[in-house]
């Protein structure tokens, strides 16, 4: 030590003793001879700033939380009674709730799957009596709220149980059985036949009430956890740290070689998988992304692409979702057409035709890849779900293009009336695998209605029998601008073709 320095921290009085540890509790205590489960080996624990809460994450993506049970109040201050050396009971807590934060997700960008292990929690601060925490895995920060929600029950009715019958009605031989004349809400023109109701009933003036509420109330609480916020794909390598600031508004979050500073209210990140500029208007433009959305964007609003003016998606079915919805609906291509009215867009299964005057949905559809969806595990251990397949427009805008497996493309009609739908062969003889479907017939895109229509679906194997090799893939294809000549990439070789 250099004694020279005077900003030396003095000694307190008296040497420090050593503390003496005692066990107070255990949770999740295992027998001997229990194996213990991967899902279940905890992996971040936290308290909260005052000691009250105490949170746990697991590899299994769930976190636990605690809450403190014994008094921190013995008529006093906790740290002026522990300098008394008064006698305090050892913190206790139980059990509180818990919930599932994290699930096993996908790098779109990478194609890697992310598991669901919580790398670290953070206590946010507490707001009308609600607890707010932030959670991590590998790739995605989530922000959670819980909280305490009142459960309703029907506690009782508003008329003496003991002088109804089954169907709720009043009992006793003094009530008329013949039917009267009643008046609009239940009143009555002879007042005298419910006169000699009880007493303990009490009724609205003027007519008996057609309906018998029961008296509805608060008797339980139960803690409800729900994501207020998502925070991803911000992130090339795996999330080591997070940190909420002392303003209660941001919080950072760090990997190997990145931090980033994040505001808790706003998370709107998403994987942008192509775009594109309007072809005649120079400040629009229009990206697409990994949920399968389009959005156009008007740069004299802003210079900065944080805000749409038009979103262009199809909803969901109702009971559609799958582990692989959210993989076979990102968008890996747009094409506007030449006039600029149309947008083209290319996800796994599918192309579809936007029209950007309208955003409630695509005026056509054309199935691609119908026959995989069967084949879809395979094709996710195989990782070609996620090839990212290019689309092209004529130049007149009648007819739209694309790739697939076997080194095959496929050609649709778009025109008013058309039913084309062609499937062709990348090599010298494109017809070899000709495969010609009937396609219901096409609207006017004018019309604005939206069309859906099937072309080359097979159940994976062309005209000739051929099974469909998914090694070999047509990936890129452009169309001539103003002839219908079309040049397409499989692997080393380009293939050009006209009609």
């Amino acid at each position: 030590m250099n004694g020279d320095r005077n900003d030396e921290v003095p000694n307190p009085v008296g040497p420090t003793q050593p503390l003496d540890w005692k066990f107070s509790q255990v949770f999740g205590e295992r027998t001997a001879g229990e194996e213990v489960q991967e899902v279940d080996i905890i992996s971040a624990i936290e308290f909260d700033k005052t000691g009250d809460h105490l949170a746990t994450g697991d590899r299994g993506g769930r976190v636990v939380l605690f809450e403190r049970t014994d008094s921190r109040d013995n008529n006093g201050n906790r740290r002026d009674l522990e300098r008394m050396d008064y006698q305090i009971r050892h913190p206790e807590f139980r059990y509180k709730t818990e919930f599932q934060s994290h699930e096993p997700e996908f790098d779109y960008l990478k194609s890697l799957e992310i598991e669901e292990k919580i790398n670290k929690i953070k206590w946010c601060q507490t707001a009308n009596g609600a607890l707010f925490l932030l959670s991590t895995n590998d790739k995605t920060i989530k922000y959670w709220k819980v909280q305490e929600k009142k459960v309703k029950k029907i506690s009782e009715m508003n008329i003496d149980p003991s002088k109804t019958m089954g169907n709720g009605s009043t009992a006793g031989p003094s009530i008329p059985t013949s039917p009267k004349p009643f008046l609009a809400n239940g009143g009555s023109p002879e007042k005298s036949s419910y006169s000699n109701l009880s007493n303990d009933l009490a009724f609205p003036p003027g007519g008996i009430p057609s309906l018998r509420l029961p008296v509805v109330s608060s008797q339980e609480t139960s803690l409800v956890a729900r994501c207020r916020r998502i925070y991803a794909h911000a992130h090339d390598y795996h999330i080591n740290s997070i940190s909420n600031n002392s303003d209660g508004e941001t919080f950072i979050s760090a990997d190997d070689l990145r931090i980033n500073l994040w505001n808790l209210e706003i998370s709107n990140q998403k994987v942008i998988t192509s775009a594109e500029f309007h072809p005649t208007h120079c400040n629009t433009l229009a990206y697409s992304s990994s949920k399968g959305s389009i959005r156009l964007i008007d740069l004299r609003q802003s210079a900065l692409c944080d805000t749409h003016s038009k979103l262009f998606e199809e909803q969901e079915a109702p009971g559609s979702r799958s582990f692989f919805t959210e993989i076979i609906a990102s968008i890996s291509d747009i094409k506007f057409g030449k006039d600029g009215r149309h947008i083209l867009s290319r996800d796994y299964m599918t192309l579809k035709l936007w029209d950007i005057n309208m955003d409630s949905g695509p005026v056509a559809t054309f199935q691609v890849h119908e026959y995989l969806r069967p084949k879809l595990c395979d094709l996710y251990e195989n990782d070609s779900i996620f090839d990212k397949f290019e689309c092209c427009l004529s130049g007149d805008g009648s007819r739209v293009a694309t790739g697939s497996y076997s080194n095959l493309f496929r050609v649709f009609g778009c025109g008013n009336g058309s039913s084309e739908a062609t499937t062709l062969e990348a090599s010298k003889n494109p017809m070899r695998r000709h495969v010609q479907t009937p396609a219901r017939p096409s609207r006017s895109l004018g019309s604005l209605t939206r069309v859906v229509r099937r072309g080359g679906d097979s159940p994976g194997s062309d005209a000739n029998g051929n099974s469909f090799d998914f090694s070999t893939k047509l990936l890129h294809l452009a169309w001539h601008p103003t002839e219908n000549s079309l040049a397409c990439a499989a692997a080393n070789s380009l293939y050009m073709y006209y009609a």
